[in-house]
Parts: C-alpha cells; structure tokens; sequence
C-alpha cells in the first residue's frame, strides 16, 4: 500500500510539474504577444491615419467617425479575449501532426513556402465555412458588418471566432508534410497581418498582379453586398483558390460596391454584433414549431430559416443595395466629444496593459479586461442611443470610483499612483459626462430596408 501511494505522489508530481511548465510556456507566449502587439497597434494606427489625410486631400474621405470606432473597439475586445486566453482548443495542430505525417522536410526556404501555401489553403476553407453555414457566420459577421471600407474595418475583429478552437483541421495538409508547428507560429501573424492593406478604396486594379494575389479591387468585392459581390473572393493572400474552386468575382465598373450585411447590424456596439447573429437563430430555434427545425437550422446555409418562423417573425433585409441608408444616429458636439474621450482612455488602458503585462498578476489582467470590455460595451451603446446604457454607464462609473476608494487584489492599482490618478479622472469625466448627455441623448433612428 505504501508503494502504491509513494507511486501516486510521483504521478501526480510528474502532472503538476508538466502543467506549471505548460502554463510558464503560456504566459511567456502570452507576453511576447503582449510585445508584438505594442509595435502592431501603432504601425496600424499610423497606416489609418495617413489613409483619412489622403482620403481628405483627395476629397474621397472614407472614414465615419462612429464606425471608425466601433471598427477599432471590435479589434480591441479580440486582442483582450487573445490576451487572456477565452476558449478552449477542440483539436490542437501538434497532435494532427504527431498522428499523420508522411514526411519530415528539412527546415528550408522550401519548407516555408510549403507552409505559407498550406495556411493559405486552410484559410480559404475556413473563411468558405463561415460564410457558408449559419452558426459558423456569427465568428466572421463582425468583420463584415461596417457599412464603410477602410484600413480600420481590417481591424474589426470577432471574439467569438477562436472561442471553440478546431482551426487545426484545415492544416490537415501542412501536417501530411511533417511542417513543425515552429513554423506555423512564425508564419501565422505574418499571414494575418498580409490581409490588413487591402482593405482600402484607394487602390484600384494592379493588373497582372490581379491573377495571383488577393488585391484591393478584389476584397472590395468580398465586402460588397451586392447580389453579384455576395460570398465571392474568399481567399486571404493567393487568389487561385477562389479561381479554382468557382468563387472568384472581377469588380465591375457599372456595379460599384455596397459595403455592409444583408441584415444591417444597426449598432456600435462590437460586443453586441458578435453575439447578435446566433442570438437570432436561437430565438428562431424556440419559436420554430417543427423539432427537425430547431436543430438544422444552425447547420443551414446562412441565412436560412424555418419558413414558419420567417412567416410570424419577419426580418428585414436590404433589397435594393443602391437605396440602402446607412445607420447613422444624429449626433451633437458633445457625443462626438465623449466617444473620442472614451476611445481615446481606453489607448491608455491598452498601453498600459501591454507595456506591464509580463509583470501582472491574472488578477489584475483580468481586471484590466473587464475595465476595457465594459468600457468599450457602456460607450457604444450609449452612442446607440439606448436608454438602459445611461444606467449602465453610470453605475459603472460608481462602481470604478468605488474600486479606487476601497481596492482590493483584483484591482490595478499595484502600477503606480499616476495610473491610479488617472483612473480618478477618468471614471469621474466619464459619470459626469453621461450625466449630461442624459439631458440630450443621441437620436437613434432604426430604418426598415
């Protein structure tokens, strides 16, 4: 019996040991993160800027304030759901690759290539299945939900794309030529970051390159809503894959681009659009009156619906994308004054949080999301007009002052105290800024297709 028990100390020794050295790998990724991200943001930043100074001296400004916002916001909430590690993996690559390489390349410019065209593949599937298939749309509507398009709208991001993590099976291929997971990290942010410049109306065809590469004038199309513009042009780098596998759509002169969804979103808020489509089809899946109904409907090609359902709850759709009115609240100088103010605090917060996070306790990382989140969720949806936000606003507002009163451990304020300072200010601008815009809410207008 004491063998027995001396065996399971070391077993259990043996796990413990694993998992701190599994979580001590996590958190050293999780700061690189944090260090990629801090040269990352402002590059962007920069780039989006430059694009709004030539769209000004073009006379062709692209940008709306409150949709440039609400773009970067959503950005923000996917880097703090990165940052903290929301979701949970179904599936991981290194166990694909463990079970069914054929091969083992040598590490090479080859093997690189091989890779980068492997994720390329990946990607296009995995962007074909969140177009195609209702419940998978939720994790990609974000992106697609600005009525603009710009460098920002690369940046709207969803936080529910990664939440159930099966990515991995779309790189089936990269695993048949044994390509090391070293290798996909390296590759993966490069991927991700080749996609942000071709988010612009200022580049117009790039001729030979058109046949190839994934352009400007191409991903126009993607975004468009136009019934010949709809689910074409998938790829993320390399476009013959829309080319071989019939989604490949020219953008045609006489045919200019209508930027949105079908359902127009009609909100700021980021969070909201992330959950609004699945909260759609579970709605439709209690009223639905046949049983087979209320299960395949989240299997259905995106946007279908059980004919009962449509028939007693209609939902409006764009018809005529040429006669479509853009969501557009009307606004006064002080609404424009308090979303700046917000989107600009909560820079601060970010720089803050990336440029310590290494040092941060769980605690207070988390903390810092929940400041961000609620923030990003209070703000937008008091720039939609809600009345219920200016409750919200103001009790978080308490709330924060409350915190800096009476800390605890899951607070920030281990910093320093010009942070804490500033939270003062901030918290206290922020209730008495509501305060007076409660006096002169947005006028929120919701127009029928």
């Amino acid at each position: 019996m004491l063998t027995e028990f001396y065996t399971n100390v070391k077993v259990q020794f043996k796990f413990q040991k694993k998992l701190i050295c599994n979580l001590s790998k996590y958190f050293k990724k999780m700061e690189t993160y944090a260090n990629v991200l801090l040269i990352a943001l402002p590059s962007f930043m920069v780039l989006i800027f430059i694009e709004i100074i030539y769209g000004v001296w073009k006379k062709e400004l692209t940008y709306n304030l409150m949709d440039t916002i609400s773009s970067l916001s959503a950005g923000t909430t996917n880097m703090i759901k990165d940052l903290l590690g929301i979701g949970f993996i179904i599936i991981s690559y290194p166990y694909i690759l463990e079970n069914i390489a054929l091969i083992k390349l040598e590490e090479s410019i080859t093997l690189y290539v091989i890779a980068l065209i492997c994720m390329d593949f990946a990607s296009y599937w995995n962007h074909r299945l969140n177009h195609s298939i209702n419940v998978f749309w939720n994790r990609h509507v974000v992106h697609h939900s600005s009525e603009e398009f710009n460098l920002a709208c690369a940046l709207r991001q969803s936080i529910s794309k990664n939440i159930i993590g099966f990515g991995a099976l779309f790189l089936i291929p990269a695993a048949l030529f044994g390509v090391p997971q070293k290798i996909i990290i390296i590759l993966a942010p490069l991927h991700l970051f080749g996609q942000f410049w071709y988010h612009t109306r200022h580049i117009g065809k790039l001729g030979w390159l058109e046949y190839f590469l994934v352009t400007p004038s191409q991903h126009r199309v993607h975004h468009a809503i136009n019934p010949e513009y709809v689910d074409k042009n998938l790829s993320a780098i390399f476009c013959i894959w829309d080319r071989m596998f019939g989604t490949f759509q020219e953008e045609l002169d006489e045919k200019p681009c209508v930027y949105g969804t079908l359902k127009p979103v009609q909100t700021w808020n980021p969070i909201i659009i992330n959950f609004q489509h699945n909260w759609g089809l579970a709605k439709d899946a209690w009223r639905a009156k046949n049983w087979l109904d209320k299960f395949k409907l989240w299997f259905m090609p995106t946007g279908w619906r059980p004919k009962d359902v449509a028939e007693r709850f209609p939902i409006a759709s764009v018809e005529n994308v040429y006669t479509q009115e853009k969501y557009s609240p009307k606004y006064k100088t002080l609404h424009k004054f308090y979303a700046i103010f917000q989107f600009v605090c909560i820079n601060i917060f970010i720089y803050v949080l990336l440029t310590n996070f290494g040092a941060l306790s769980l605690n207070t990382q988390l903390s810092f999301g929940i400041l961000i989140s609620t923030t990003i969720f209070g703000f937008t949806s008091l720039l939609d007009g809600h009345k219920w936000a200016f409750f919200f606003e103001i009790s978080r507002g308490i709330l924060g002052l409350l915190f800096l009163l009476y800390p605890t451990e899951f607070f920030m304020l281990k910093i320093n105290f010009s942070f804490t300072l500033f939270l003062s200010i901030y918290f206290s601008t922020s209730l008495l800024t509501t305060c007076w815009m409660s006096q002169s809410p947005p006028e929120r207008s919701l127009k029928a297709a």
